[in-house]
């Protein structure tokens, strides 16, 4: 029997569509409709087959197919316009990032993340936290703002997800040749640019690839590389896989390796923002580099890091974020604290509360610790943030804890269906120009309902079709029978209320609670006369054994008789399922245990394509909630169990559904268009869309963080970072006599204590013994407030001024605080210290109380 040797054969591009491979490297075809339209048109049954990949359809396109497009004027009309366009985008000058207030920040925001999400066909991504760093890269580009990105490239990406006959998800492996993805090796000469981290004993070696996202780069870094042993080259095999050590050591090359990639590439950064924690090494890098390079020492060094980091958290629970074990911290970084010149134990606790000294090594700690800039992703998720983290600040007060929030978005053009796009053209004008501004949404009510109607309900018969054959396709995969396929164009009806439920499937999601009442979810599914259907898809964790017994109790329903027309659940949940979805349902449900949801984006994508969301009051929705716009699921139960709360907030569900929702869905007062349906979309439409975008979202960093943190690490760089070593010098004489600091004596002067008249003040005088501080290094407050249980509701503080000096290291300070209202009111004194190169209030973790 001979052996074959493979080889392949790639078509020659003619001269004439040189423009589609320029564009084919640039992801800016990823959100724009008539690019995409000029790929499909080479060959719509390459472009389904290649995951909608151009880069690796031009390489199996028949050279036939291209000459013949080639002699298409009209093809080469629309490839010029659409080239024009392109090249029209890259070259604007009039951009946020240029002319507005983004043109602030003159050397890059470096923008550090695990995984990016832009497309089906980079599948560098798991799930939410891809995807909003994706859409935030896209509009970064779209504002043109001064931004790069630092990544990981996976081989095996996260996982292909299959459902066998028994609902079991099995996740099978990715293997990419990155040649076949829109990205370019960096060289440099005639050799890959190489950058190399140590790890244990050995350097570790890593390429660095190039991903074109419009204006902006994204730079991923990849292990499998001839320098590098076997184990090593694993390194980067796959998003979220292999042990604790290998999360280590994926962690040290985003991070530290993230670092050493921009000094390679010869990027200057001001700012470095990291999109959860895992790549909080690249501040103990930056702080090495500091210390070796310009000689400082470490906590000098750290003022100097710490000005330039954002950090952002997504994790609303203490086990959702990264931490390692000391023995394993030590057996990594023990070398790395000698060239701190620091104790490896001084090292550690950088990653704890320093409450108890066992704790493990938390990353989140780590990167709060060293950022000056930290935030919560919806407002409810900063509350709970602030809450969480709160042990970090010892003796703050928890509204005090310095973690901010904003809230998160999605890249509308992205999410927003083409016939939506052009139908805001029409009625709208421009829309992306005025994409953020409120005012210019209240258009939507000169969209006549006729066109509303007509363009989702072509949506979601392109929905309808598209699940039938992805279940067709799945069901001829597991040798289902010839009936079964024939009966898969059955399921689904576009003239039905369709609702979709799509996510990651954790626990904390709840994808079965649709389930805990069977016989009301029969009826609805039966009604004769307004029935409802349910599609739901999403993944679980391969270790997630939990999650994956709830895809398949959903997948089992699905299959029971009398609810598989009305019920079914798509495998393989990818950004292209989720643009589908989106653009097609009519309603998403979305019902997290409160408040585990940090944010959510999934159902901000539903309002720019007339959907509506049916959501409990957790992260973005407990914002975006108008009352006319969606529906809220239950309320909060305080200190009810969690079964408790499933049972009420799957009561309001059915509650919900039976009495508002269907009965309003199907109220079509002319017999043909649902009209108050329609006004609840084109609310949602106008509430949701120019508010909870990353163009909105992008600025909001810019301008609240991005542009204070490159200030500030522009101040303390300056003069070979005098203002650091000055700040670090005075926090360490600080800490060193504020035990000294105490409040001797509080003294109430109004001649009635008790009793204050509305309008006066309470006069406050104050004895506090600062010891060998100095006064002006320190703020003496009144910490006020409503009282309640022992504590203080909506409190306020009110600076008293310093008058008197005993000699003896104690001064006088007094002060009033107004009695506006009646009411039960407490108060408390208190002492921090202050200094203006101090980027938080509690930035030294010191206070001290009466």
């Amino acid at each position: 029997m001979p052996t074959f040797q493979t080889y392949h054969v790639t078509p020659t591009l003619p001269g004439a569509l040189e423009p589609l491979r320029e564009m084919s490297f640039n992801l800016w075809w990823t959100w724009e409709p008539s690019a995409r339209r000029l790929f499909r048109h080479l060959d719509p049954e390459l472009w389904n087959r290649t995951n909608h990949n151009p880069v690796r359809m031009l390489q199996l396109s028949r050279q036939l197919r291209l000459e013949e497009v080639s002699q298409d004027k009209a093809f080469l009309r629309e490839l010029k316009e659409v080239h024009d366009a392109f090249r029209n985008y890259l070259a604007r000058k009039d951009t946020y990032g240029k002319t507005g207030a983004g043109g602030a920040i003159k050397n890059p925001v470096a923008y550090f993340s695990a995984e990016f999400g832009f497309h089906e066909s980079i599948p560098n991504y798991s799930g939410g936290l891809g995807i909003l760093a994706g859409d935030h890269c896209k509009s970064a580009s779209d504002l043109d703002l001064n931004f790069v990105a630092i990544g990981l490239l996976y081989r095996h990406g996260y996982f292909k997800q299959q459902i066998d006959k028994e609902g079991v998800q099995e996740a099978v492996n990715l293997n990419q040749n990155f040649h076949d993805l829109p990205i370019r090796e960096v060289r440099r000469g005639d050799a890959n640019l190489l950058i190399s981290v140590r790890i244990l004993d050995r350097e570790v070696f890593a390429k660095i690839w190039q991903l074109q996202v419009g204006r902006v780069s994204l730079y991923l870094l990849d292990t499998e590389t001839p320098e590098n042993n076997a184990e090593d080259r694993l390194i980067t095999a796959e998003l979220y896989g292999g042990d604790l050590e290998m999360r280590m050591r994926q962690e040290i090359m985003l991070g530290i390796g993230g670092v050493k990639a921009l000094s390679a590439l010869g990027i200057e950064a001001d700012v470095f923002h990291m999109n959860e924690g895992h790549s909080a090494f690249l501040a103990l890098e930056r702080i090495r580099l500091n210390v070796v390079e310009r000689k400082l020492d470490f906590y000098s060094a750290l003022q100097v890091v710490a000005a330039a980091n954002v950090f952002t958290t997504h994790t609303p629970v203490p086990a959702g974020n990264d931490s390692f074990p000391r023995e394993m911290m030590r057996k990594y970084f023990a070398q790395f604290a000698k060239d701190l010149n620091i104790p490896f134990d001084e090292l550690f606790s950088f990653g704890q509360t320093r409450v108890n000294p066992s704790d493990p090594f938390s990353m989140t700690i780590l990167a709060l610790r060293l950022s000056r800039h930290a935030n919560g992703v919806s407002k409810l998720h900063g509350e709970v943030t602030r809450s969480l983290w709160k042990d970090v600040w010892t003796g703050v007060p928890v509204h005090e804890v310095p973690i901010t929030s904003i809230t998160n978005g999605v890249h509308t053009k992205t999410w927003m269906a083409p016939e939506f796009s052009a139908l805001y053209r029409k009625y709208l004008r421009d829309w992306e120009e005025h994409l953020t501004e409120p005012d210019f949404w209240r258009g939507v009510i000169d969209i006549p309902d006729t066109q509303l109607w007509e363009t989702h309900q072509k949506l979601k018969l392109r929905l309808v079709e598209f699940v039938r054959e992805r279940i067709r396709m799945r069901r001829e995969r597991v040798g289902e029978s010839p009936e079964a396929l024939r009966s898969a164009n059955q399921i689904l009806d576009p003239e039905i209320l369709t609702i979709g439920f799509a996510r990651r499937f954790a626990t904390y999601k709840r994808g079965a609670l649709l389930f805990s009442n069977q016989e009301r979810l029969h009826r609805l599914l039966n009604d004769t006369t307004r029935p409802v259907q349910f599609i739901f898809a999403g993944k679980a964790h391969p270790r997630d054994e939990a999650g994956k017994a709830l895809i398949q109790e959903v997948y089992k329903f699905s299959r029971q008789a009398g609810l598989e027309n009305r019920l079914v659940f798509v495998e393989d949940y990818d950004s292209y399922i989720a643009r589908r979805l989106v653009q097609g349902v009519d309603l998403w449900l979305n019902h997290p245990l409160r408040p585990l949801e940090a944010s959510g984006t999934s159902g901000m994508k539903l309002a720019p394509n007339g959907g509506l969301n049916l959501s409990v009051l957790d992260g973005w929705w407990r914002e975006g909630y108008n009352g006319n716009n969606g529906w809220a699921i239950g309320p909060e139960i305080e200190n009810g169990t969690i079964e408790f709360q499933n049972e009420v907030d799957a009561g309001s569900l059915y509650q919900l559904l039976e009495n508002q929702i269907i009965p309003l869905y199907y109220a079509k007062p002319d017999g043909k268009l649902p009209l108050a349906w329609l006004q609840l979309m084109r609310e949602s439409i106008r509430s949701v869309t120019p508010v909870f975008n990353t163009h909105r979202m992008v600025k909001e960093y810019t301008e609240r963080l991005y542009i204070p943190a490159a200030k500030s690490h522009k101040d303390f760089s300056r003069d070979n970072c005098a203002a650091a070593t000055h700040l670090s010098q005075w926090k360490s004489k600080i800490r060193k006599d504020w035990p000294q600091v105490r409040i001797q004596d509080v003294q109430i002067g109004n001649t009635d204590r008790q009793n204050i008249p509305v309008g006066e003040s309470l006069q406050l005088s104050t004895r506090v013994h600062l010891g060998a501080v100095d006064p002006k290094h320190v703020r003496v407050e009144a910490y006020h407030g409503e009282s309640e249980n022992g504590g203080i509701k909506n409190p306020a503080v009110t600076i008293l001024a310093e008058s008197s000096q005993n000699g003896d290291g104690s001064y006088v300070y007094q002060g009033s605080v107004p009695a506006a209202e009646s009411g039960a009111y407490g108060f408390s004194v208190r002492v921090v210290p202050t200094h203006p190169h101090l980027m938080q209030a509690h930035e030294l973790r010191l206070i001290t109380w009466s």
